[in-house]
This record gives C-alpha cells, sequence and structure tokens, in this order.
C-alpha cells in the first residue's frame, strides 16, 4: 500500500508566481472543490496557507508540476518542485506531484471565475483518479 492510498482528505496547489490556486477534496468522494486563489507572496502565502491547513485539516498536500508538451521540465517545474519542499518543510505534511500540463487551459475553457483555484482542483481530481480511486 501506497502513502498516496492511504490519504483521506488533501488541499491541493496550482503554484504560479504571482497567485497559488486552493483546491480542497476527499478520497470519499474522489473529488475536489476550487477554494480559493492566494494573491499575496513570501510570508504572508504560507501564513494563507496556514490557516487552510488549520481549517481543511488534510492528510496530504497535493503539488500541480507543470511541464512542456514534450514532458521535458521548464523554469517553472523546478519553481513549484521547490514550492512543493517547502510546504513540507513548513507544515510537517507529506507532498505528492501531479502532471498539471494544461488544467489551467481546461479551467478557462470551461469558464471557471477562478481559474487558479478551478485549476487546483482539476490537479486533485487528477490525483484521486491515478492514486486512490478502486
Amino acid at each position: 500500500m501506497t502513502a498516496a492510498v492511504q490519504v483521506q482528505t488533501a488541499l491541493a496547489f496550482d503554484f504560479g508566481v504571482k497567485r497559488v490556486g486552493v483546491a480542497t477534496g476527499s478520497r470519499f468522494t474522489d473529488s475536489a472543490q476550487p477554494l480559493k486563489s492566494i494573491t499575496v507572496d513570501g510570508t504572508a502565502r504560507f501564513m494563507a496557507i496556514e490557516k487552510l491547513i488549520t481549517e481543511w485539516e488534510p492528510d496530504a498536500l497535493v503539488i500541480g508540476v507543470p511541464f512542456h508538451p514534450d514532458g521535458a521540465a521548464h523554469e517553472m517545474t523546478g519553481k513549484a518542485r521547490k514550492f512543493g519542499r517547502q510546504l513540507n518543510g513548513r507544515f510537517h505534511l507529506p507532498v505528492f506531484e501531479v502532471d498539471e500540463r494544461y488544467t489551467s487551459v481546461e479551467a478557462e475553457a470551461s469558464g471557471a471565475s477562478d481559474v487558479d483555484s478551478a485549476a487546483a482542483a482539476l490537479i486533485l481530481d487528477q490525483f484521486f483518479r491515478e492514486n486512490i480511486s478502486s
């Protein structure tokens, strides 16, 4: 049994330099819901995340890691992974990575009012499909 299978609830993040979309979800429903986008930077960003972790009490955190269409890493790949390491170091929760190519495009195409949090929900839905669904 992998650690991902043991995750009951999670917060997911669509990392961006200017905004971080956040969603929550549960393995019981195998679905996610957008929460909000965090638009502050630095320490204030992690304080906002800490409030969400306190409120939602997730078992794990999931981050979307972007890649080029051919699967190659780029500058944002490294930044997203660094963000994941910072989350793990600050909050001591397991952090799982999901390939998030095209989630923002899909969220925008669906007409989401908050594209970043909708993309985070898509990232979390993908995590549940790949790691938890029976």
